[in-house]
């Protein structure tokens, strides 16, 4: 754990402000869920809570099914990092923060991909991969991350097989977080 050097008091009500530095930092934004832990030491620890994140093992396979079937590198994401993967070495790519274009792509709340000059976004930061395909996954009305298929070389374009078959990954993925 890293100290910070910044410290504020709780309100009336219980109440304690994140500050915008960590904010940013940690790309805690309006309305996100934080976990609270506690440990024997009297600390308080916030962790960002991910609700996809906790089906990670589940999303593992499902990855590994739509690699098969669409024959191009699959990676699961929440809303910052990439929580599975395959068809590319896991090492490469897990627990990476997804770039700030994938971000925006996920709160279009539409599939990038279908028409050819949308796809080929960076989706994952340190990495020169690009996506053919990304498709939100969406639960209770909220962006809680996306499903993608990686392009093999620079022009490789998605056929329509792999854009259905990642929209339906996106879509079973949100289902399963909502039952």
């Amino acid at each position: 754990m890293k100290a910070t050097g910044i410290v504020r008091r709780i309100d009336d009500l219980g109440r304690v402000v994140i500050p915008k530095e960590i904010r940013r930092t940690m790309r805690i934004r309006e309305g996100d869920p934080l976990e609270i832990y506690t440990n024997t030491n009297g600390e308080v620890i916030f962790k960002k809570y991910s609700p996809i994140g906790e089906m990670s093992g589940f999303a593992g396979q499902y990855a590994d099914v739509l690699h098969k079937m669409c024959a191009a590198p699959a990676i699961i994401c929440d809303r910052d990092h990439v929580i599975a993967a395959a068809g590319i070495p896991k090492k490469e790519v897990l627990e990476r923060r997804i770039t700030p274009v994938l971000e925006e792509a996920m709160e279009s709340r539409r599939c990038i991909g279908e028409e050819a000059a949308s796809a080929h976004i960076k989706p994952i930061e340190g990495t020169d991969r690009q996506a053919m395909v990304c498709c939100p996954v969406i639960s209770g009305g909220d962006v809680t991350g996306s499903v993608l298929l990686l392009s093999q070389t620079p022009d490789s374009n998605p056929n329509d097989l792999q854009c259905k078959l990642t929209q339906a990954a996106a879509a079973f993925l949100s289902r399963q977080l909502e039952d």
